[in-house]
């Protein structure tokens, strides 16, 4: 794995080359894809679905001008040839590298990687540490986009994805949930029918990423351009056996209520809507994992009746209290809400388990990274069973006031007026100067908390049947 670590740095240092063309981190992540794919295709030997005479050796046969202008030319016949998959992945493509002597210097580099040790280790895992890097780095503003590798390394582990399963992410990003999903089914060695993905992606750019990502970790399935909340996909997603998401936050594009005319309410909050969207969307017996802000957990009005009718549809049994500043790009405090969509439509959560891995934790970021092991405590005490049935909750301990792992029934809830925003261990970091974030990282969480402040308002205001882009003028 350091090998590959090695790469993903010399890659990530080949960005001084396009500085003078003024291009971004993030959208030199963009340009550095249609070359690497390319480049992967070659070494894997799958580049039967890239058109004849358009491949990585015809662009590196050539040199200065001629080079350049083949490579435009290329991104064009790649978008409008070749299988389905390649055709996506190219689709409108759109170059920013303005001089072809960058362009020349670029594809030299690339091609004197050592790509026989990266093949050894997994192209897939490679173009994956790449997007890690990516969302890391606050300059390229992706971090929106990216869930924390051991977050997701812990929830697939816990959810324990199946042969033959249909595994879903309505808002897949560049896709590790899925890759993570199709990585741990490997390692269980099964001789049984591989899951089938499928992923929705809105924003085209990110789009092109996951396609790339699924790709080269050969992963089939149904990886779509668009909104999961809109009513053309109602009929292209099917009833998922699993489905594992981290929503985007705020309110829909525009300010107005989603198409989807299946959701029981109706609401312009993306994260409500997502919420719905996963527990009408399970298989009896199907199983979720969703990241979701705290707001969700406590909102009145329709967000009262959404987590309402999440716990009558199905077992939530399990609510993850995560980590402060564990995304890249946002100071919005989050959980996981882990449930299971039954039988009946009614009744069906009886007791609730929290676990606060939010209170007395450190300060994370680059001098503090968050690792697996950050997690070990809610593995053990989640258990093994990934449907959380009454007779596996049966054998979990509660910590009382002084623990991490609490108990609460339906009834305790209800009298809340089905507030899920559950917390009980006082934060001896509070009020510590000594051990405060740095002062823009306090700037930038207050700025997060306006912009959800502002979404749960214009959500409100839709709601109530304003224009909100009249509101705002």
């Amino acid at each position: 794995m350091a090998h590959l670590n090695d790469i993903v740095q010399r890659l990530w240092s080949f960005c001084h080359i396009l500085r003078d063309d003024g291009i971004t981190y993030h959208q030199y992540v963009n340009e550095l894809s249609y070359l690497l794919f390319l480049k992967m295709a070659q070494e894997t030997g799958k580049e039967e679905d890239l058109p004849v005479g358009f491949r990585w050796a015809d662009l590196k046969g050539r040199s200065g001008a001629d080079q350049f202008d083949f490579y435009r030319s290329q991104l064009v016949r790649l978008g409008t040839q070749g299988s389905r998959r390649i055709r996506n992945i190219f689709a409108n493509p759109t170059s920013l590298i303005r001089k072809s002597g960058n362009l020349n210097a670029l594809v030299s580099k690339i091609d004197e990687i050592d790509w026989y040790s990266a093949k050894k280790e997994g192209l897939g895992d490679l173009y994956e540490g790449l997007l890690q890097k990516n969302a890391s780095e606050k300059k390229s503003g992706a971090g929106q986009y990216f869930t924390p590798r051991p977050l997701i390394e812990s929830v697939v582990q816990l959810l324990q994805p199946r042969s033959g399963e249909t595994i879903q992410d309505p808002a897949a990003g560049t896709g590790g949930f899925l890759v993570v999903a199709n990585e741990a089914w490997l390692q269980t060695k099964s001789k049984g029918r591989p899951p089938q993905f499928c992923g929705v992606e809105l924003v085209q750019d990110t789009y092109r990423l996951l396609l790339m990502n699924v790709t080269l970790h050969g992963m089939q399935g149904e990886f779509l351009n668009g909104d999961s909340l809109s009513a053309e996909f109602k009929e292209q997603l099917a009833p998922a056996d699993l489905i594992l998401t981290n929503p985007p936050f705020g309110t829909k594009r525009g300010g107005g209520l989603p198409t989807r005319l299946d959701l029981p309410y109706p609401t312009a909050n993306k994260q409500f809507a997502f919420l719905q969207h996963v527990y009408l969307g399970l298989k009896p017996g199907g199983r979720a994992a969703v990241v979701l802000p705290d707001n969700v957990l406590f909102e009145g009005n329709t967000g009262k009746q959404i987590r309402a009718d999440l716990m009558d549809k199905c077992n939530l049994h399990t609510l993850l209290r995560l980590p402060t500043g564990i995304f890249y790009a946002q100071g919005v405090k989050t959980n996981v809400l882990f449930f299971t969509r039954c039988e009946q439509d009614k009744g069906n959560t009886k007791e609730v388990w929290v676990y606060d891995l939010r209170s007395n934790m450190p300060q994370f970021g680059k001098r503090t990274p968050l690792t697996r092991d950050h997690f070990a405590g809610f593995e053990a005490a989640f258990g093994k069973d990934p449907l959380g049935s009454p007779k596996s909750l049966a054998k979990r301990k509660d910590t009382g006031e002084e623990g991490r792992f609490r108990k609460f029934t339906r009834e305790w809830i209800a009298e809340r007026g089905e507030s899920l925003d559950i917390a009980w261990l006082k934060d001896e970091s509070d009020g510590a100067s000594d051990e405060l974030p740095e002062p823009a990282v306090l700037a930038r969480e207050a700025m997060t908390e306006l912009e959800v402040a502002f979404d749960e308002l214009r959500g409100i205001l839709a709601e109530l049947g304003e224009d909100i882009e009249e509101v705002e003028a």
